[in-house]
């Protein structure tokens, strides 16, 4: 079975990651545009990039729970029948043991050169402008996308989403796009739709069947009917 899961900040909420915004509409005490835009960051690097180094150094507190590892489990028994896309830029996917996640929207432990394009590994701070490994240039910034920006692969993505047989929306909010838009290019090309969420997502009536409560109980409880079954 061909499986497309689309994961979002719900799953790495219960390891300790906060989501993506806060009830009073702010991302960790800013407003939006003031740190995910390409205009933030031309009027306000230095902010921009504390930021980011703050969430970075945040990740070595956190780890991932029973719905990451539940999801490398799925990748062991399926291999590359199953995409696994993330809207999330921490790397607990990874640590949970997938090894072939499709980060969308970027990596915190990545650092992209303006100068000469070149993506590298990061895991120090960005804000005293380092230079970059391949040019030399102090142009890093965060490797992430921003609102504006073109998320990344989305041709593997709409390749994977067209050939799926099952898709499934893991802790997402159904309102950033294109992802929130997943489930209708999935079920157009025939597959069946899964929601796993906490609670019902803006797109939630667009889904064959949804399931609400915490990911790290649904997440490794659905992995064991598709392994069972």
């Amino acid at each position: 079975m061909r499986v497309v899961v689309l994961t979002g900040a719900g799953i790495s909420a219960e390891s300790g990651v906060p989501t993506f915004r806060d009830a009073d509409g702010l991302w960790h005490g800013h407003r939006v545009e003031d740190v995910a835009t390409p205009e933030a960051y031309e009027r306000q690097p230095t902010l921009v990039h504390r930021f980011y180094d703050e969430r970075r150094r945040s990740l070595r507190d956190v780890g991932p729970n029973p719905a990451h590892r539940a999801l490398a489990r799925l990748e062991d028994a399926l291999g590359a029948d199953l995409t696994l896309v993330t809207q999330n830029i921490d790397d607990l996917h990874e640590r949970g043991g997938s090894r072939r996640v499709l980060h969308m929207h970027g990596e915190l432990r990545s650092a992209l050169c303006r100068a000469c394009g070149g993506r590298t590994p990061w895991d120090d701070d960005l804000v005293d402008l380092p230079p970059c490994p391949g040019c030399g240039v102090t142009e890093l910034r965060p490797d992430v996308v921003w609102f504006g920006e073109v998320p990344y692969l989305m041709d593997r993505i709409e390749v994977r989403l067209a050939t799926a047989e099952l898709f499934v929306s893991v802790g997402t909010s159904g309102a950033v796009y294109p992802a929130a838009g997943f489930v209708q290019v999935a079920a157009a090309y025939g597959a069946r739709t899964l929601e796993l969420n906490l609670e019902p997502s803006e797109g939630s009536a667009l889904f064959d069947e949804a399931r609400h409560g915490p990911a790290s109980l649904l997440v490794p409880a659905w992995v064991d009917e598709v392994l069972g079954g």
